[in-house]
């Protein structure tokens, strides 16, 4: 005799599952993570959760050797080495690896944004986007430059920031002295030196300088 479910008609053939099933309504969570107290309807799930606190991931991929905690995971992991992206937009025809993808991509075409800033309102496509733009509010800069410590708000700053000043790349050179700078506009300053150009030019004596705050330095004197 199946077993129903008295709140929505759902006959299942075993009273566990119905037990479980029920969960769902009444929002019980018995299974508890003994690490973080976290609850769960089910032991399944707890058990992949508990997995991440161990740090275990028994799932690996034999392709490139990464290891999940989840099978689901790992299956979607695996397009990457197969190249499949059988997730096409119905819009525009793009396709994707990971339905996930697809989704976000399709708030391209339907403008929904639906990650809102409580501080000011602002919507978003990406949850990312959401948690980068609310920096603004809080002031936190989250990504810290591990060589003076300078903190800023994005990620690709902070890389930046690290490739200009302690990287000790010096990229453009100059073709009189070999002598390297790390921004162009340095070496357009340096390269003065050999051209003898002084564009900037004192409005009262016409003296000529290199750089536009010696000029204006040099015009408080008179």
């Amino acid at each position: 005799k199946p077993h129903k479910c008295e709140e929505c008609g759902r006959l299942f053939n075993w009273r566990n599952h119905l037990t479980r099933h029920r969960r769902l309504h009444t929002g019980e969570r018995p299974y508890k993570c003994s690490v973080c107290g976290k609850g769960f309807n089910d032991g399944s799930p707890l058990l992949i959760h508990e997995m991440l606190h161990r740090g275990e991931k028994p799932y690996k991929c034999l392709d490139c050797g990464k290891s999940f905690s989840q099978s689901s995971h790992l299956i979607s992991h695996q397009v990457v080495h197969t190249d499949e992206k059988p997730y096409v937009c119905p819009d525009c025809g793009k396709s994707f690896a990971r339905q996930q993808y697809l989704l976000m991509h399709r708030r391209v075409h339907t403008g929904e944004r639906p990650y809102e800033c409580r501080d000011c309102g602002k919507s978003f496509r990406k949850s990312s986007d959401l948690v980068r733009h609310k920096t603004v509010h809080t002031g936190e800069k989250p990504f810290k430059c591990p060589v003076c410590g300078k903190g800023f708000t994005q990620n690709f700053r902070c890389n930046a920031h690290k490739k200009k000043l302690h990287s000790g790349e010096r990229p453009s050179g100059c073709p009189e002295c070999g002598l390297r700078f790390t921004n162009t506009s340095h070496l357009i300053v340096h390269r003065r030196i050999h051209t003898g150009e002084r564009p900037y030019r004192c409005h009262a004596c016409g003296k000529g300088f290199t750089m536009s705050s010696k000029c204006l330095e040099h015009e408080r004197t008179h």
